[in-house]
């Protein structure tokens, strides 16, 4: 599924198309008020401000309850 995410709502395993590549977020960092620091799993970091909007794929289980 298709969302769009900001530093608020972006999650570990949500897969971002940043410059027309896809990056998975392996972890993340709160570095002060609204922002995070994404890391991917290829190594690279990205800072999501407050106003950054990404789109993100997300992997939903069928099996659970929305």
């Amino acid at each position: 599924m298709s969302v769009e995410v900001d530093a608020r709502i972006v999650q570990r395993d949500d897969q971002l198309m940043i410059g027309g590549q896809a990056f998975t977020v392996s972890d993340m960092t709160a570095v002060g008020p609204g922002r995070k620091r994404l890391e991917f799993s290829t190594g690279e970091m990205f800072m999501m401000n407050p106003t950054t909007v990404l789109w993100a794929a997300r992997r939903i289980d069928p099996r659970l309850r929305r």
